[in-house]
């Protein structure tokens, strides 16, 4: 069973979330379902991520650092794919919020990038392999 069941994000324009997240997440093997009022991504029919219209427009956006939302990280296979999900964030709009690079100061193999929709909401692609053991 998953930690997570579910994700729900509220965005101010519909329309524009799913232009920026829809790339991405087909790119992560996510599935699209589109209901009245929202959508979801699927995938393995355990996770899913909903995003949903705003409530009262103008209510956005999102600042980071503020009480709420932080980011999500994407957990990838490899630094390619890192630097693949990275470009194809930023052909959909998203504004890069840091480039592709290593982050030591969480480990020695740590790669990631963060992005930011047109909402303030941020996410981050990462890979940060398991350290190879020795065997006896």
């Amino acid at each position: 069973m998953p930690v997570f069941d579910h994700l729900g994000i509220t965005v101010d324009d519909l329309p524009r979330g799913i232009a920026q997240f829809d790339p991405a997440m087909a790119a992560l093997a996510f599935t699209r379902t589109d209901a009245e009022n929202s959508v979801s991504w699927y995938r393995d029919d355990e996770t899913e991520l909903i995003l949903f219209p705003a409530r009262e427009a103008g209510t956005g956006p999102h600042r980071h650092g503020r009480v709420g939302w932080q980011h999500l990280a994407f957990s990838v296979d490899s630094r390619a794919e890192v630097d693949r999900l990275h470009s194809i964030a930023m052909d959909a709009g998203w504004t890069a919020v840091r480039e592709p690079k290593d982050y030591p100061r969480f480990s020695d193999r740590y790669y990631a990038s963060f992005v930011e929709d047109d909402c303030g909401i941020r996410i981050e692609f990462m890979h940060n392999p398991p350290r190879a053991t020795a065997e006896g």
